[in-house]
């Protein structure tokens, strides 16, 4: 029997009541000390019939921020306005994953401690401007971290995950794509180190693969996911053989029994594909988590197919809270609202309307 998006499915030791799952969506409405607030505890109630909800990034540290009005989760107040969120999410009967994010280079002084410049492997400055409290302003060139930083970020990552484990969350994702500081490691356009962080692709992995090894003293690691962006030319992203690194990259993770992987699939700024995902797919060997542009029909040809077990859905979960009950009854969507994507308050938020 084909498998259905609308059946439970096991991931680890926890059972998803269906294989939609609610991708992580930066949404820029974190109040002051960019703690979670009441309106997103509304926000992802609403949406807490999806198997999984995956919430948008969350800085690991101060010095992990790159745009305003995100959420954290290394304070105790931040901790404590997490907690709210998945209590709601977990009343209403959902499953909820955070996921940690460090933005490295796609950052700006004006939002850094003391206004430092911000980090990547190398001092390679993206194209374009930072989105920042004062409007957009030209991105700077990073410092590149030195070799006895490096300690201190994944520490950064472990506190953030004990940090997520006292907010009540059901596990994490570790944000290692879309050219933030993890992916800037992972691909060589952005990495030009000559140490053991850089060169060939087993010494770019390094820096996840310590993330990992971090977090997953904290947790076990079926409760740990990863999200990867393979040939994603957003934030000025590039590798020289996203098919040949990126294989190496799965089997590497395949061998750790995650409780998922997160792939976006293709390039965000482009149609166009230079990956074979299914042969992704079949160098992982837990559970594949689909996500870029999937509709109902698209996701159900992929399960149907053996392409993903699971299909993330982005702007379909902003604007339809009850897309699961929407797609089981071929009901019409919402239409997004692009102008309320990125901050503001309840309108284009947390006022789409139900069925």
């Amino acid at each position: 029997m084909n498998p259905n998006l609308f059946s439970s499915y096991t991931v680890g030791d926890l059972t998803l009541a269906n294989r939609m799952v609610m991708a992580p969506l930066t949404r820029n409405r974190a109040a002051s000390g960019n703690i979670p607030q009441r309106i997103n505890i509304e926000y992802y109630r609403q949406r807490a019939s999806a198997g999984l909800i995956i919430t948008e990034a969350s800085q690991v540290s101060p010095e992990g921020v790159g745009y305003p009005a995100t959420p954290g989760i290394h304070s105790d107040e931040q901790v404590a306005g997490w907690r709210k969120v998945t209590d709601a999410v977990h009343n209403e009967g959902g499953r909820i994953f955070i996921q940690l994010w460090y933005c490295g280079r796609i950052s700006h002084p004006s939002m850094l401690p003391n206004q430092q410049t911000p980090v990547a492997p190398s001092a390679i400055r993206p194209d374009g401007e930072a989105v920042t409290n004062d409007g957009m302003q030209a991105f700077v060139e990073p410092r590149a971290l030195e070799i006895n930083e490096i300690a201190g970020i994944v520490t950064q990552f472990k506190h953030a995950a004990a940090q997520a484990k006292t907010a009540g969350f059901d596990g994490i994702e570790v944000h290692a794509a879309n050219g933030y500081l993890i992916d800037q490691f992972l691909r060589d356009g952005s990495n030009q180190r000559t140490d053991q962080y850089g060169g060939n692709i087993e010494n770019r992995t390094r820096f996840l693969n310590q993330i990992l090894n971090a977090v997953c003293e904290v947790w076990p690691t079926n409760r740990v996911g990863v999200r990867l962006s393979p040939e994603n030319s957003f934030n000025t992203m590039s590798d020289s053989n996203p098919q040949q690194h990126f294989d190496y990259i799965v089997k590497q993770l395949s061998t750790r029994n995650l409780a998922y992987l997160h792939i976006l699939e293709g390039d965000m700024m482009s149609q166009q594909r230079q990956v074979d995902y299914r042969v992704l797919r079949d160098n992982f060997g837990g559970v594949y988590m689909a996500n870029n542009g999937y509709d109902k029909a698209r996701a159900q040809t992929s399960l149907n197919h053996g392409d993903s077990d699971l299909v993330a859905f982005g702007v379909l979960y902003l604007a339809n809270p009850d897309l699961l009950k929407r797609f089981k009854t071929d009901a019409t969507l919402n239409t997004p609202d692009q102008n309320t994507f990125y901050g503001g308050d309840e309108r284009g938020y947390t006022d789409y309307p139900f069925l």
